[in-house]
């Protein structure tokens, strides 16, 4: 049998979730990088680090906000400067202390992605700004 959960049950744990970025001092941060995802977010980081976003304070907005089980990134689009050349696979998010807290994909804004940016392709030669458009936490319903 398969565990589902009911829609305040998948709010309450998205919830918990989204509000761990927002855990210490300041605004937590995500971390764009290339290549794949490593297999947990419990590995250290791969790929080259190509921008580091601040996220707004609270990163997915007040309390309770999810629903059906979707928190909503607030204050997009969310900006910085890219650190480094490459071709962005994958994202972790951490909170101000640099806990990690989730990873994702990224996709080129309309792709789909767990987090969605303005380019995929960041060139810190030519100073391209990276905008994170959009992103979403979700919870299976199962």
């Amino acid at each position: 049998m398969a565990i589902r959960l009911p829609t305040g049950v998948r709010n309450a744990a998205c919830d918990a979730v989204v509000d761990l970025l927002d855990a210490g001092t300041g605004a937590g941060t995500i971390e764009i990088r290339t290549g794949s995802q490593p297999a947990s977010a419990n590995d250290a980081a791969t790929g080259t680090l190509l921008a580091t976003v601040t996220l707004a304070d609270p990163a997915f907005g007040s309390a309770g906000a999810a629903t059906p089980g979707v928190a909503t990134l607030a204050g997009t689009p969310r900006t910085a400067t890219g650190a480094a050349a490459g071709t962005a696979g994958w994202f972790r998010a951490k909170d101000s202390s640099g806990a990690t807290v989730l990873d994702g994909s990224v996709t080129v804004t309309g792709g789909g992605g767990d987090l969605e940016v303005n380019t995929v392709t960041v060139t810190v030669s030519v100073g391209v700004s990276v905008s994170i458009t959009g992103g979403t936490v979700t919870m299976p319903a199962g």
